[in-house]
């Protein structure tokens, strides 16, 4: 057992439900270092059964990578933690390095721990690591902002709250990061104190990337107040931010339908019903969701829309979205150009990033197109919002098909056995940061998407 202040690992971690597990991320440095050793205690004394992997990523972008790993391997049979080391194989792209990596490392993370029905992962960002992220992202934007002419006071908050203390990766596995309050240097003392080393990544160190440019700046003069500055920051628009998210889910849920498939229709009421600011970030949110973009609209062009949508009546794009404002209400539809072209349908697969397909065949023969010209055949009822929006909406649709013969959209008629279509909410497919579970909660309501897991703290949900 080791001798680690009980008060410190029950305040990291006593508020996280480890009831199907955990995946600590363990690289060898410091941070992930403590993390482990500080979770196996507390599991030691408060759930002893739950099952624990330590999970190590051999990048193999340096010579030490591989002994790194094995050190890591050591020190978990030192400790008895089961232990598995992943490597990255394959090409590496020649540009934009970390961030490929860091991409790579969730994917394989997420399947280790899926390998062993674990869908909860802990990682070693500590307050040095929100710091960091809070100064670089206020730099880029206030950057822009001087490129574009604009004050600083119009900066984004989106950004600048920093890591989520949870993320939701690919609609599965919630990443959770219990050290966001922990200084590094606290961490390294715990370490010391209990003997047990780490190794130094030289890449932390290498000025050719931004992060270890931005450590090394605070390294001197004023940086331990350019830390507290940043944390504090990020713990006020962190705030922010998850009050504007409330505020657009509410506004979804109580001006949003979707009267067809792929259509969703605004009460024209949303444009004057209180707050802009959330007003705006929902329509941001349902425009991309529509389009099956990855990231919200651009600030200025949405608020730009907003404001020609609260003069009247009209019909623009943005973000591969149809913005359709008539009198039977404003209506969002993926537009027609740029679809993905027939493919040969797979397992499983998310089709123009609005659609996750699940298939049930073995055949082979069966393609995945747009439904197209077909859905002009559609017999659809005379109703409030006018067929040719729905038939629209139905043509951006992936339908099955066969040897150039349309055998209609799934959940339909005979395609239903065959294929099985679930729509996914765009800009938080990927990573859905914990800021951002309540209008992602309401999205997915609205389009039929599957549900939020619940987060992995105790006492709390997705709602």
């Amino acid at each position: 057992m080791l001798d680690i202040e009980p008060d410190l690992s029950t305040s990291l971690f006593s508020h996280i439900d480890f009831t199907s597990g955990a995946v600590a991320a363990v690289s060898g440095g410091s941070d992930s270092t403590a993390l482990l050793l500080l979770l196996k205690h507390h599991l030691d004394r408060t759930a002893p059964a739950t099952k624990l992997l330590a999970v190590t990523i051999d990048h193999g972008l340096r010579s030490g990578s591989a002994a790194e790993a094995q050190a890591v391997a050591k020190l978990c049979a030192t400790h008895g933690i089961p232990h598995r080391i992943v490597t990255w194989s394959g090409p590496k792209p020649s540009t934009g390095l970390p961030a490929a990596a860091r991409e790579e490392r969730y994917r394989l993370l997420a399947e280790a721990a899926q390998a062993q029905g674990i869908g909860l992962i802990l990682t070693g960002h500590t307050a040095d690591d929100q710091a960091e992220t809070v100064l670089m992202r206020q730099g880029r934007e206030e950057g822009l902002a001087r490129n574009e002419g604009r004050g600083l006071v119009e900066l984004s908050g989106r950004g600048l709250a920093g890591m989520a203390p949870a993320t939701l990766y690919d609609w599965r596995s919630w990443i959770v990061r219990p050290l966001l309050g922990m200084r590094r240097a606290a961490l390294r003392d715990v370490l010391r104190r209990q003997n047990v080393g780490w190794a130094d990544d030289p890449t932390n160190a290498d000025e050719a990337f931004e992060r270890p440019r931005m450590r090394a700046a605070l390294a001197d003069g004023d940086g331990a107040r350019r830390i507290d500055d940043a944390l504090a920051l990020a713990a006020h628009e962190s705030r922010a931010r998850g009050q504007l998210g409330l505020g657009a889910a509410s506004l979804i849920g109580d001006f949003a339908t979707q009267p067809a498939c792929g259509l969703t229709r605004l009460d024209p009421g949303l444009l004057s019903a209180g707050d802009e600011r959330a007003t705006i970030y929902a329509l941001r949110i349902l425009l991309a969701t529509a389009g099956g973009i990855a990231f919200l609209p651009d600030q200025a062009r949405s608020e730009a829309l907003f404001g020609r949508l609260k003069a009247g009546f009209l019909c623009a794009t943005l973000s591969r979205t149809v913005v359709d404002f008539r009198r039977a209400g404003i209506f969002l539809r993926r537009e027609a150009r740029g679809l993905p072209a027939a493919a040969a349908a797979t397992d499983s697969t998310v089709w123009d990033g609005r659609r996750r397909i699940t298939l049930n065949d073995s055949s082979g023969a069966l393609l995945i197109a747009p439904f197209g010209t077909a859905a002009k055949r559609l017999a659809i009822g005379e109703g409030k919002t006018p067929p040719s929006l729905m038939r629209a909406a139905l043509a951006a649709e992936p339908a099955l098909w066969q040897a150039g013969e349309c055998l209609g959209l799934p959940g339909h008629g005979t395609t239903s056995a065959m294929v099985e279509v679930r729509p996914v909410v765009a800009p938080f497919a990927r990573f859905l940061p914990s800021f951002d579970l309540a209008p992602a909660r309401v999205v997915a309501g609205l389009i039929g998407a599957a549900l939020v897991p619940p987060l992995p703290f105790s006492g709390h949900s997705a709602g």
